[in-house]
Parts: structure tokens; C-alpha cells; sequence
């Protein structure tokens, strides 16, 4: 009985032990499950609230996960008529997502009858496609061909803007090129490859799994746009037809003479206007991956030389305008050896001479008469003179890469300085300075700045007149002065000196030779048969309404033998290209184009 008793105080005491088991389990349990709905509470409200902002936008960044760029077109550059030097025309192209095909035999033995290639060829291509995703198999397709691709899985038709430049290298330099990109690499182009460019856009598609779009959607916030605006069309003072003249009469001498380069402006001396503009060599901007890069340098803004006697005109009207001298005196020229102490011995190109006037100087471009007016003048008068002509500084036309000359203050001058200046010695100049310089004289001695940019055409077909304004800060020098270099000094120059092989029947031309030798590359001297030969012009001189610029840089002796200067080499192509450009300017206006009436 005491045994029986124990036993039952025992089990008593067991299930005691274990009821206090469960209930701690029980406890536990219960905590546990309340923490855990506290906690997915907690998150829920995270998610919910805390970082709604941040997970919404994952998920959509989820769902809009396929983005088809809009290109713009970009705007046309034409020249003063409207004639088109460049534009773009959307191309279709046919192409392959390689992982999206799953048997490319298959694919391609279907493509093959379409695209009318050897299926063995288009399995290559998709096969050694350098892009995992992307295989051009068909450039500038067939609308046929596009549609009939549709159907078949993995191969896609994209649209892409394609520029091309109608006239191929006639002004080159001047429209420039652009990139694969569709980016202005050059000239116009690249100066003002924003107004061109345009503003692209893109739509935003949901996609399956493989990348196929299952509906088009613009979301709110998303910063998308499904409406791209097209480029700014730009209007240049070119004119397409001079330029054309300038270009076939320069590329002759050119090619005669084996030069380096060569370099043709024509302006219009009133505005600043620049009618044409040619440098040789030039290239194909439709082809530019197999151009010469040395060749993309446009050299009546890059190139800087010596000018030599073409500077001397300006001096006279300088110290003209200072009073220093007159046209009726007359100075002695040494007979062709001048010496003295602080600037060595100056002598002349070819006979020396004794007393002549400032016209005579001009006519037969003394050297020692230039230097003796240099004196006169001094350094202060003779640098703010030039300085007032714009040489030393660019001129600030819209196209890329010009360079500032080259034109000392007086306080780096030597004793050699003031008498070299006079006759284009120690003076660097650049062509579009030099062409500047004669249009201020033959415009009656305005200031005037060269430009290139007539008119900008918004895309929605309104025109804005992008001209410079006219300068109004009087003049350089008096209008007289100008007047009288111009219609006796430089006319006599023409009739009578140097520049005779630019006579021309119908006009009287203005004008003055310049050949200059180019500096040693160790700035020791010069180098000897190395010259930039140049001449300038004009007609009519009672009233000039062109000035022509041209310029060889390093022309050969080696096939004519003999002395290569700018009455021999430079001036019988500019007299052709002033006839030609004379003729047209008094032939009958053409009718504007169907371009140009839609550019208004």
C-alpha cells in the first residue's frame, strides 16, 4: 500500500512537470507567432510606405525594359539659292537578333529568296556577327523586303538616318561631315551640330521574356517622349555655282603646279558675305572613312604665312590716312640697296629704283619704298593701323579651326621689325584676314566681318535671319584714301605692273601680287624655293562687287622651270574665276528652287 502510494505521488508530480512543459511550449509558441506577424506587419509597412517610392521604381524599370530610340532628322545645310549641299533620308535596315534564332539554316535558307543572297552567306553573318545581339544583314532595304521579313522570328527592320552631300567635295571644308553617330565632325557640321542635331526622343514598350513588345506605353514621370524634333536647316552666303568656278579653276593650277595646297575665297566686299570658299586638297564627306585626315584641313581659316606684297596696299592706306605721305611726293629708292644701321640691307626682287611715287611704289612693289614709309610711320602708328584691319586676331566667322595670325606688339619688335612689316616680312596672316583687309578697302574703308551663315530654317518651316548685324564704327580709314588705292593704285598695278595677267575686257580689275617664302621648320631663315604665292582682286573698280583671294602653297618648279610668283601662278586664276563670277552676277537671276521656296 505505501509502495501503490508513492507511485501515485510520483505520476502525480510527472504530470504536473509535463503541464508546465506545455505551457511554456505553448507561450513560446504563441510569442514566436506574434513576433512573426509583428515583424511582416513592420515590413509590410516598409514596403508599403517607408521604400514604396524605391520598390515601384524597380518595378518599373522591370516592366519597361525594351526602349526604341526616335532619331531626328537632321536639318539640311543649302547654299544661297536653296541648292542642297547636305541632307539625311531615312534608310531601312534589315538585321538579326542572333539569340533569338533558333535554327539559323532554317532562317537563313528563308531570308535567302528575300534579301536575294546565298543562304550559306547570310548564315555567316549571323554567325560572325561582332554584336551578340545585333547583325546587319541588309543597308538601304526595299520597302518588300522589309515587309516580307516580318514574319520571320529573330530578324527585325530598324529605320536610321543617313547623310549625304549631293555635291561630293565641292565645298567640303566648309559643310564638313559627320560621324557614324550622326554627330558634326567638321566644318558647319560640327560648329553648329546642336541647331542640326535636333532633339531625339524614344518609345517605351513592355516586353515578354524574349524581348517581344507586348503593348506600347508612355508613363507619366518616365521622362520619355515619343515625338523627336527634327534639326534646324542652315542657309550659307554660298553660292554653290561660284563656288563650282572658284573650285575647277584653282584645281587646275593646283594640279599643274604639283602644289601642296591651295586656297580660293570670293567676297563680297560690301557685306563680308562669303560667296565661296575652296581648299585643296579636299575629300568626299560621303566617303570620309577612307579620307585623308591631312586633307580635312580647311586652309584659307588654318594656314598662316608671310603675305608679302599683298600687305603693302594696306600699309599705304594707313600712312596715307596718318598724313606721313602723300600720293604726289616722291621717295628715293636707293636703286635697289638700302642700308643701314639696326634693320641690315633691304633690297629688291628684281631692279632697283631711284625716286618714285606711292603709286610707283605699288606698281612695281619696292620693297625699299615700303620700308622707308615704315619708318615714317613707326611702330605705334604702323601696328595700330594693321591692328585696325583686323590682322592679329581672328575674324570670328562661324566655321571651326581658325587660326590668329601673327602680328607682334611693337614692344617685341627688333630694329629690323619696322621696315620687314611694310613688305610682309615678320607679319604671319591668315587668307580669310588678308581677304578681310582688301574688302575694307574696296568698300570704301568700312569695317566689315566675314561670315558664312545667312539664315537658320526651323523645323517648322519659319526662317530666321541669323546675319551679323552691319558695324557701325565709322571707318578704318577715309573714304578717299581707300578710294584712291583702290581705283588708281591698284588699277595701275593690274594695267600696268605685277599683276597684268589678271586684265580682263569687260571690267576693270584692282588687285596686288604678293609671294612670300616659307620660314625655315628651325626658324633659321628661309627656305630657299619654298614660297606661298598669292594674288588679290577685285572688280569693277569705280565699284567692286566681288574681291577674289588666291593662294598656292609651295607650287613645284620642277615641270615649268621657272620662278613661281603670284603674277605668274596666282593671278591668271583669279582673273578666271572673277570673269566667271562677273558674267553670272550680271546674268539674269535664277528662279529659286523648290528648296528654297520651301526654306521661306
Amino acid at each position: 500500500m505505501q509502495s501503490e502510494a508513492v507511485g501515485n505521488r510520483q505520476c502525480v508530480e510527472v504530470s504536473r512537470a509535463c503541464d508546465g512543459r506545455e505551457r511554456i511550449t505553448i507561450i513560446v509558441l504563441i510569442s514566436l507567432v506574434v513576433v512573426a506577424f509583428v515583424g511582416l506587419g513592420g515590413r509590410c509597412y516598409y514596403l508599403q510606405y517607408a521604400a514604396a517610392d524605391h520598390y515601384a521604381g524597380l518595378g518599373l524599370g522591370q516592366q519597361f525594359c525594351s526602349y526604341l530610340p526616335l532619331e531626328p532628322q537632321r536639318g539640311a545645310i543649302l547654299d544661297c539659292r536653296g541648292r542642297v549641299l547636305a541632307a539625311s533620308n531615312q534608310v531601312r535596315i534589315i538585321f538579326a537578333d542572333p539569340k533569338e534564332i533558333e535554327d539559323s539554316r532554317e532562317t537563313s535558307n528563308a531570308l535567302a529568296p528575300i534579301l536575294d543572297m546565298g543562304g550559306h552567306e547570310i548564315m555567316r553573318m549571323i554567325s560572325e556577327s561582332s554584336s551578340p545581339r545585333y547583325s546587319v544583314l541588309r543597308e538601304d532595304a526595299e520597302r518588300e523586303q522589309c515587309e516580307a521579313v516580318q514574319a520571320i522570328r529573330g530578324v527585325g527592320v530598324r529605320y536610321e538616318w543617313r547623310r549625304h552631300y549631293p555635291t561630293g567635295p565641292l565645298a567640303s571644308h566648309v559643310v564638313g561631315f559627320t560621324g557614324r553617330d550622326n554627330r558634326g565632325l567638321g566644318g558647319i557640321e560640327h560648329r553648329f551640330d546642336g541647331e542640326l542635331g535636333g532633339e531625339g526622343a524614344r518609345h517605351t514598350f513592355f516586353v515578354d521574356v524574349h524581348r517581344r513588345p507586348l503593348a506600347f506605353c508612355v508613363a507619366e514621370g518616365t521622362g520619355d517622349s515619343s515625338v523627336p524634333v527634327n534639326g534646324k536647316a542652315i542657309i550659307l552666303t554660298l553660292d554653290a555655282t561660284i563656288q563650282q568656278f572658284a573650285r575647277e579653276e584653282l584645281l587646275k593650277q593646283y594640279e599643274t603646279y604639283e602644289a601642296e595646297g591651295a586656297l580660293a575665297m570670293v567676297a563680297d566686299p560690301h557685306t563680308g558675305a562669303i560667296l565661296a570658299m575652296v581648299s585643296l586638297p579636299d575629300f568626299g564627306p560621303s566617303d570620309i572613312r577612307h579620307a585623308n585626315p591631312d586633307h580635312f584641313l580647311n586652309r584659307a581659316l588654318t594656314d598662316q604665312f608671310e603675305p608679302g606684297s599683298m600687305i603693302k596696299p594696306i600699309v599705304a592706306a594707313i600712312a596715307l590716312d596718318t598724313g606721313v605721305v602723300n600720293t604726289r611726293e616722291t621717295i628715293f629708292c636707293e636703286n635697289g640697296n638700302y642700308r643701314g644701321r639696326g634693320f641690315g640691307r633691304i633690297g629688291e626682287f628684281k631692279d632697283g629704283f631711284g625716286d618714285l611715287t606711292l603709286q610707283e611704289i605699288l606698281v612695281n612693289s619696292s620693297n625699299i619704298g615700303m620700308a622707308k614709309i615704315g619708318q615714317r610711320l613707326g611702330p605705334e602708328r604702323l601696328y595700330e593701323g594693321l591692328t585696325l584691319f583686323g590682322f592679329g586676331k581672328k575674324t570670328g566667322i562661324e566655321l571651326p579651326g581658325e587660326a590668329e595670325g601673327l602680328l607682334r606688339p611693337p614692344a617685341d619688335w627688333t630694329g629690323y621689325s619696322i621696315t620687314r612689316i611694310p613688305f610682309g616680312q615678320e607679319i604671319s596672316v591668315t587668307a580669310i584676314q588678308m581677304l578681310r583687309g582688301f574688302c575694307m578697302l574696296a568698300n570704301g574703308g568700312r569695317l566689315v566681318r566675314p561670315y558664312i551663315i545667312k539664315a537658320m530654317v526651323e523645323p517648322d518651316g519659319s526662317m530666321v535671319d541669323v546675319r551679323p548685324p552691319a558695324l557701325r564704327v565709322g571707318y578704318v580709314i577715309k573714304p578717299e584714301i581707300a578710294r584712291w588705292v583702290v581705283g588708281e593704285a591698284l588699277v595701275a598695278v593690274v594695267n600696268e605692273g605685277t599683276g597684268h595677267r589678271a586684265k580682263l575686257d569687260r571690267w576693270q580689275v584692282f588687285g596686288k601680287t604678293g609671294t612670300a617664302q616659307l620660314a625655315r621648320s628651325d626658324g633659321r631663315g628661309y627656305e630657299p624655293g619654298a614660297y606661298v604665292t598669292s594674288f588679290i582682286c577685285g572688280a569693277p573698280a569705280e565699284d567692286p562687287r566681288v574681291v577674289v583671294l588666291v593662294s598656292l602653297r609651295r607650287p613645284s618648279t620642277r615641270l615649268q622651270g621657272r620662278y613661281t610668283g603670284g603674277g605668274t601662278v596666282a593671278s591668271p586664276v583669279a582673273a578666271a574665276i572673277l570673269e566667271r563670277v562677273m558674267t553670272y552676277l550680271e546674268g539674269p537671276t535664277a528662279a529659286p528652287t523648290a528648296v528654297a521656296r520651301s526654306a521661306r
